[in-house]
């Protein structure tokens, strides 16, 4: 199983389990938190769900450059597609979902903390949205949520750079609530999803609904316009160069076209 599932009490742990490609957001792994979401949903002895990543070197390190590579402006919106249901999916799931970042944050990965309630990482945790290295940019609400989290400035440095960010640097820009050594991690997570069980299930799903509504604005209409730019990106010479010098092991040559 591309993400597996463990209840311990009030908690749902969902791993993330393809370390050997560090835990890559193939359309399987989005399927597949996607089916455990809803048999959590319905589940009212669980309170709280965690997203953690298999091993200690990824949370999840992006989308599935192998399966965009070659994607027309057509099928990557509908990979964007299926990213933005998702992650809209986590944001609006009833009870509280936290980020459990156990190692690269990276593109997708970063995008999919973002859509969680809260992020706690690992000291080694390093986080970024590298795509502007592959001749696109966020695809899957990075755009929107980063700098709703943090600052647009903060929010235009990672996703024009590119560079990633420690985890020190990701909680001084409130981009991670909190940093734990490694092997604490988990357990950290999971204790407060077991602090927040404690609370009014009602409550706890009500005022996550108002917060999300606060930040709101024209966000749907922005996420939308996002969707369609992104599709475009794969209309692009640098698109094309950007992900075949990845697999070549090479620096891209972008021309701007």
């Amino acid at each position: 199983m591309p993400v597996e599932m463990q209840v311990t009490g009030p908690v749902a742990v969902l791993t993330l389990d393809n370390p050997g490609k560090l835990n890559a957001l193939s359309i399987e792994m989005l399927d597949a938190i996607g089916g455990h979401l809803d048999a959590l949903e319905s589940d009212g002895a669980v309170r709280a769900v965690v997203i953690t990543g298999a091993g200690e070197k990824a949370f999840a390190a992006g989308a599935d450059i192998g399966h965009m590579a070659e994607a027309t402006v057509q099928e990557a919106r509908d990979y964007a597609e299926r990213g933005h249901a998702l992650f809209a999916r986590i944001e609006e799931f009833p009870k509280p979902v936290i980020a459990a970042i156990n190692g690269f944050a990276l593109g997708g990965g970063c995008e999919l903390s973002l859509a969680c309630d809260i992020r706690l990482a690992a000291d080694t945790a390093r986080l970024g949205q590298p795509e502007v290295n592959l001749g696109i940019f966020p695809g899957w609400g990075g755009t929107q949520r980063l700098p709703r989290l943090t600052t647009p400035g903060f929010a235009k440095d990672l996703i024009f750079t590119g560079r990633l960010v420690a985890a020190a640097e990701a909680q001084a820009a409130g981009l991670v609530n909190h940093v734990y050594p490694q092997g604490e991690l988990l357990d950290r997570a999971v204790a407060l999803g077991e602090e927040i069980a404690k609370k009014s299930p009602l409550a706890i799903a009500a005022a996550k609904g108002l917060i999300n509504e606060a930040l709101e604005g024209d966000y749907h209409d922005a996420l939308a316009r996002e969707l369609v730019a992104f599709g475009d990106a794969f209309a692009t010479e640098d698109q094309r160069e950007g992900m075949a010098a990845f697999f070549e092991k090479r620096d891209p040559e972008f021309t701007g076209r």
